[in-house]
């Protein structure tokens, strides 16, 4: 069965390249991107993981911990890692779920028999210290994701969680935002004594709540 957004999502214990996991104690307070990648020793899929190794510190700066997961072995993942540092110039620097019995795959639904009967496709779960999935994505093999996009994704995720804000589309980390409509001008005048502009009734822009805190 699928996830929907708001469901708690599913425990789970595994085999990871950083040991054996249990994902909700795992995951602790923490906010958590769980991803899987088609096959280990495939082009788009090392790309890919390079440039999560890479952003690790933007994950961890948002106490954002991500894992990858394969129905490949983990011998197959511990060998890859190398290639992955030798092409893509980044060491694998989080763990990676060797699914080989798919346990993890089917409890996420993660295998789309159209797209293929055996191998994951590329989905994305962002899932919050709640342990409910905020959101989910599913890419074709062919695409690579961009991994920058998720977490401008986390950063909007973040900011409308703790204020009573959205955010527009293309927006980025420190621009204006929308004050969502269950908010009154009266709360809103103490929620954001700085003012806003009005639009037109129901879009309210105002500055980021928290910027260059």
């Amino acid at each position: 069965m699928s996830l929907r957004l708001g469901d708690t999502v599913p425990d789970f214990t595994a085999e990871t390249t950083e040991g054996p996991i249990r994902f909700h104690e795992w995951l602790g307070s923490s906010w958590g991107v769980l991803f899987s990648h088609p096959k280990d020793f495939t082009p788009v899929c090392t790309t890919e993981l390079g440039s999560v190794a890479r952003l690790k510190p933007e994950f961890d700066k948002r106490d954002v911990k991500v894992i990858g997961l394969s129905v490949d072995p983990l011998t197959n993942h511990a060998q890859w890692a190398a290639d992955i540092e030798e092409t893509q110039g980044s060491a694998l620097n989080f763990p990676l779920i060797a699914d080989s019995d798919r346990a993890v795959a089917t409890l996420y639904d993660m295998i789309h028999p159209n797209a293929s009967e055996t191998a994951t496709v590329r989905s994305v779960f962002v899932i919050g210290p709640d342990k409910k999935l905020k959101l989910s994505l599913t890419y074709p093999a062919s695409t690579g994701r961009n991994f920058e996009e998720i977490l401008r994704i986390i950063d909007s995720l973040q900011l409308t969680a703790k204020h009573s804000v959205a955010t527009p589309a293309d927006w980025k980390q420190g621009e204006d935002v929308i004050i969502v409509p269950s908010v009154s001008d009266e709360a809103a005048k103490e929620k954001f004594p700085g003012g806003w502009k009005t639009l037109k009734p129901y879009l309210r822009i105002v500055p980021q709540p928290g910027k260059g805190a």
